[in-house]
């Protein structure tokens, strides 16, 4: 029997559940993400946030094989963060994350599901330059920001 391809809304629901597990764990750990945050550079971080130090961190998340296989974008957001983390569904095959092309000393490995999540592989920490730092977690405190009065006062501009 041939397999059919993921549906976009179930992979999107996917997706959301992966987000919400990470966003658990990071939460007990003292990091708090904002979720699409948009870059400088036009990409968007599936996760973008701040741990108790200050280290920004950004997580790639992954629910499908052909999605995780056909990026090459994701090279991109390690000039944004301290720490790179991929996230990924837990029925995922993770072989392909022990290769080069995916850097395994410098990107971590987190499996998630809609409850919870597990750090499989630490993230390197690779400081950014302080300014860098200092921009970036600016702007991410501003689109919180801006999201929360969204949420308090759908009404405002």
């Amino acid at each position: 029997m041939a397999s059919t391809p993921a549906s976009p809304i179930r992979d999107d629901r996917a997706a959301r559940e992966v987000s919400r597990g990470i966003c658990r764990l990071f939460a007990r750990n003292d990091i708090f993400c904002l979720s699409e945050m948009p870059l400088r550079s036009g990409r968007r971080a599936d996760l973008m946030g701040i741990d108790a130090r200050g280290h920004v961190i950004i997580v790639e998340i992954k629910v499908s094989r052909a999605d995780l296989l056909g990026d090459a974008k994701w090279t991109d957001y390690l000039e944004y963060c301290d720490r790179f983390f991929w996230g990924l569904a837990p029925g995922l095959n993770r072989a392909c994350m022990e290769t080069e092309a995916f850097l395994p000393e410098r990107c971590g490995l987190i499996v998630a599901d809609g409850y919870d999540a597990e750090i499989l592989r630490p993230a390197s920490l690779v400081p950014l330059a302080a300014a860098r730092r200092k921009v970036e977690v600016e702007r991410l405190a501003r689109a919180s920001l801006r999201r929360h009065l969204g949420l308090v006062d759908p009404g405002i501009g």
